[in-house]
């Protein structure tokens, strides 16, 4: 790996994480002078913010010919969204969920992660499918702003501080529509500088370019998504921690992989190997999150260790996977017939002791 190319990524990443910030800032601020309600403002406008990466990656991927980057892009950012940013929230503190969106979020999770499972077993998500998925997350966000009414006093007063503070209502509505085409720029240069080191990593490193997406890209764009629920969990905010990592995987699905579909034309390839197990996993990491419904409506901290455990686990696999190391075998056996079972008993047993007995606090 040169330091060309590595230097390449690291300015792609700094570009995309500046130009989504300086997106969700200019655009808060048009909203804000067109009298939008903060609440409005920290649903819609922070949620696309946080996932803009992540979009203009797989676009400027999908125009590239790339669509392993696309769709391994979206697939890993899933993965890593819960195992990894969830995993380290709840080491911080362990989140107890109060908000109503959660419990709804979580459910249309797992179904859009079931449905692009469901598209993806022919190999391709087409246009059309594109545009059914992209109309669910239009139905998505209108239905997360008519739920966002029901919401407890503090809930909103949360979800109003995710609104930049910085943004002064005597700026001009010139300076912040500047702000927000400076910010679009900076995330198509950066989105073309990532994707062009991370062609340039799999070709150094001898690997599949899809395994550099489910990895290091995915990770990478996910930095917005980190920066916010981190922040938000220290601040003692665990209901933004969470709704923003499932809000924010709901978009990559029905969003990002919809509208790159779409705008493609031709649909997106899903790869093999994607296919085959990328995609089960992504699956199968919404369904963890099942415990949130709970009575407890809570992940403590020894759930937040198997995340970040998991994740782990996730990438030795794809590692031994693409090196076909002769551990793989038992690495897989050992996964697939102890720890995952395992996982899944203490799962369920954790989701109906929590809807049977009294709430508990996981502070």
């Amino acid at each position: 790996m040169d330091l060309g190319s590595a230097g390449m990524f690291g300015l792609g990443l700094l570009l995309l994480t500046l130009g989504g910030d300086g997106l969700v800032r200019g655009a808060s601020g048009i909203a804000r002078r067109f009298g939008i309600p903060p609440l409005v403002i920290g649903l819609t406008v922070v949620a696309f913010g946080t996932s803009a990466p992540e979009l203009v990656v797989s676009l400027t991927a999908t125009f590239g010919g790339r669509d392993a980057v696309a769709v391994g892009n979206v697939v890993g950012s899933n993965i890593f969204n819960v195992l990894a940013i969830l995993g380290v929230c709840a080491l911080v503190r362990p989140l107890v969920v109060a908000q109503q969106l959660v419990f709804r979020d979580v459910p249309v999770m797992i179904a859009a992660s079931l449905l692009v499972l469901f598209l993806g077993l022919d190999g391709r998500i087409s246009a059309f499918e594109g545009a059914l998925l992209a109309l669910g997350l239009v139905w998505f966000c209108w239905d997360s702003l008519r739920a966002s009414r029901r919401e407890s006093p503090e809930v909103k007063q949360e979800y109003e501080s995710l609104a930049p503070a910085g943004v002064a209502p005597r700026r001009s509505v010139w300076i912040e529509a500047a702000v927000l085409l400076a910010s679009l720029a900076a995330l198509v240069l950066g989105a073309r500088w990532l994707v062009g080191a991370a062609v340039i990593f799999a070709r150094e490193l001898g690997v599949d370019e899809a395994v550099i997406a489910l990895t290091i890209v995915a990770a990478g764009t996910g930095l917005p998504e980190v920066a916010t629920s981190v922040a938000a969990t220290l601040r003692g905010e665990r209901d933004i921690a969470a709704g923003n990592v499932v809000g924010s995987n709901v978009f990559n699905l029905l969003g990002i992989l919809g509208v790159t579909a779409l705008v493609s034309g031709r649909g997106l390839a899903v790869d093999p190997a994607i296919e085959s197990f990328d995609l089960p996993v992504m699956t199968a990491v919404a369904v963890a999150c099942l415990p949130l419904l709970a009575r407890g409506h809570r992940i403590p901290r020894w759930q937040g260790a198997l995340f970040l455990a998991y994740y782990a686990a996730y990438l030795l696999y794809l590692v031994l996977a693409e090196q076909q190391h002769a551990a793989l075998a038992r690495f897989s056996a050992v996964m697939l017939e102890f720890v995952v079972p395992f996982t899944v008993a203490t799962i369920v047993a954790v989701y109906l002791s929590g809807r049977s007995g009294p709430p508990r606090d996981a502070r």
